[in-house]
Protein backbone atom coordinates (compact mmCIF):
# COMPACT_ATOMS: atom_id res chain seq x y z
CA UNK A 1 0.00 0.00 0.00
CA UNK A 2 1.13 3.43 -0.92
CA UNK A 3 2.14 5.56 1.77
CA UNK A 4 0.46 8.91 0.09
CA UNK A 5 -2.59 7.30 0.24
CA UNK A 6 -5.59 8.67 2.20
CA UNK A 7 -3.53 11.83 2.79
CA UNK A 8 -5.13 15.38 1.50
CA UNK A 9 -3.23 16.89 -1.25
CA UNK A 10 -2.14 20.38 1.06
CA UNK A 11 -0.03 22.27 -1.49
CA UNK A 12 0.04 22.88 -4.86
CA UNK A 13 2.29 21.27 -7.84
CA UNK A 14 4.85 22.81 -9.57
CA UNK A 15 2.58 22.92 -12.72
CA UNK A 16 -0.26 24.40 -11.12
CA UNK A 17 2.35 27.43 -9.74
CA UNK A 18 3.05 27.52 -13.41
CA UNK A 19 -0.06 28.10 -14.79
CA UNK A 20 -1.36 30.15 -12.19
CA UNK A 21 1.79 32.36 -12.52
CA UNK A 22 1.04 32.56 -16.19
CA UNK A 23 -2.67 33.40 -15.45
CA UNK A 24 -1.90 36.60 -12.98
CA UNK A 25 0.73 37.77 -15.74
CA UNK A 26 -1.67 38.26 -18.53
CA UNK A 27 -4.16 39.47 -15.92
CA UNK A 28 -1.14 42.05 -14.92
CA UNK A 29 -0.79 42.59 -19.17
CA UNK A 30 -4.37 43.31 -19.55
CA UNK A 31 -4.99 45.36 -16.96
CA UNK A 32 -1.80 47.66 -17.36
CA UNK A 33 -3.18 48.04 -20.48
CA UNK A 34 -6.65 49.10 -19.69
CA UNK A 35 -5.09 51.67 -16.93
CA UNK A 36 -2.30 53.26 -18.89
CA UNK A 37 -4.69 53.80 -21.66
CA UNK A 38 -5.93 57.24 -22.82
CA UNK A 39 -9.26 56.83 -22.24
CA UNK A 40 -8.75 55.88 -18.58
CA UNK A 41 -6.36 58.31 -17.67
CA UNK A 42 -8.91 61.25 -18.83
CA UNK A 43 -11.75 59.67 -16.28
CA UNK A 44 -9.23 59.37 -13.37
CA UNK A 45 -8.32 63.02 -13.97
CA UNK A 46 -12.11 63.51 -14.18
CA UNK A 47 -12.56 61.99 -11.41
CA UNK A 48 -9.87 64.01 -9.40
CA UNK A 49 -10.50 67.51 -10.93
CA UNK A 50 -13.96 66.87 -9.50
CA UNK A 51 -13.15 65.79 -6.25
CA UNK A 52 -11.02 68.47 -5.67
CA UNK A 53 -13.16 71.10 -6.85
CA UNK A 54 -15.54 69.59 -3.83
CA UNK A 55 -13.18 69.53 -1.12
CA UNK A 56 -12.59 73.37 -1.35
Amino acid sequence: MCEWRGRRNAGMTTAEYAVGTVAAAAFAGVLFKIVSSERVQELVLAIIDRALALAG
